[in-house]
């Protein structure tokens, strides 16, 4: 069943959040000049409820496109600056002894951290020790945080929004395979084209200050998301988005030059983010249910960091990339 058989409600849900995410674009693109397609898999992975990796050289407005997505969304944001000395605490709070006023009695109070907000900037995370970036593991995948023996909820919605710099690798630490799981996208910048570059130049070298209008609030946005898991999938849809994760399995892998290339593929977690990932994608074009073309778009950034590539394939001079493109030519 469609989803426009389905529910009357939910069709025209997704004609408002068609519209919306026209506007969301159009606020953003007053500050933001291009990268189109990283734009909108950013609001694909916030509507999907995953986390997102943005990868790119200094300079191409990384901080600057999360925090102006932040502005427009409506949502509280904090930004966590990642640095070597950098403690678990920094990031979900710490504990403080308060004394009463009144009893004198005193007792351990817990000052909740930055990671308590809706949007969390993550700015250059691998330059933190594996230790505090293992603080944001339970956020991640709980919306959670542990201290003093009980658990605190974080509000809803939640996402990281992580930066990093992938040339710069003095001082850095790698983020662990399990960390880099949890992140539903992996985007890479690339530079601005000719045109973009002098329009970029033009907007930042003068007075004008843009103002951003709020486009969308919390409650807005968790109907949103609701919405997303009701879409209806095909089983050729869902058939296809597996068969492209298995294949990226040594063990599993039909493909001989693949099965040579890759030391460790991607996990269950990947089908998931694939399908839900298409789903979305679907609705934000006001379509009711996804099509194989919609997980075609999303390989890339689903897997790029999900396939580690094995010693033949980096004496080929072969990437994650490199394999996604194979995978997606067969």
């Amino acid at each position: 069943m469609s989803l426009s058989n389905s529910n009357s409600n939910d069709v025209q849900l997704v004609e408002k959040l068609n519209e919306t995410v026209k506007n969301i674009k159009s606020e953003v693109h007053k500050v933001i000049v291009g990268q189109d397609e990283i734009i909108s898999n950013t609001l694909v992975a916030l509507l999907s409820g995953g986390h997102t990796l943005l990868v790119g050289v200094p300079g191409l407005a990384k901080t600057l496109l999360i925090k102006t997505i932040a502005n427009v969304l409506n949502l509280d944001f904090s930004r966590i600056q990642f640095t070597p000395d950098l403690m678990p605490g920094d990031i979900t709070g710490t504990e403080i002894i308060e004394e009463d006023k009144i009893s004198k009695e005193r007792k351990f109070k817990f000052i909740r951290g930055p990671i308590f907000s809706n949007i969390i900037l993550a700015d250059e995370i691998n330059r933190t020790p594996p230790k505090t970036q293992s603080a944001l593991l339970e956020a991640m995948q709980e919306h959670s945080v542990t201290a003093m023996g009980n658990t605190f909820k974080l509000d809803e919605p939640f996402f990281v929004l992580a930066t990093q710099n992938p040339i710069e690798q003095e001082g850095t630490y790698p983020l662990p395979e399990a960390q880099l799981d949890r992140f539903m996208f992996n985007l890479w910048l690339d530079y601005p084209t000719y045109d973009e570059e002098i329009a970029i130049v033009k907007s930042t070298t003068s007075e004008i200050i843009p103002v951003l209008n709020k486009v969308v609030n919390k409650e807005e946005l968790i109907d949103f998301q609701k919405l997303v898991k009701r879409v209806p999938v095909a089983d050729n849809v869902i058939e296809y988005a597996i068969s492209k994760v298995k294949e990226t399995r040594p063990s599993e892998t039909k493909n001989s030059q693949l099965k040579e290339w890759i030391s460790w593929g991607a996990g269950p977690r990947a089908s998931q983010y694939l399908i839900i990932a298409a789903k979305t994608k679907a609705i934000m074009d006001g379509r009711y249910t996804p099509s194989i073309d919609d997980v075609k778009s999303s390989l890339i950034p689903v897997l790029r960091h999900r396939i580690i590539p094995n010693f033949n394939a980096e004496a080929d001079g072969i990437t994650s990339l490199d394999i996604i493109n194979k995978l997606m030519a067969d």
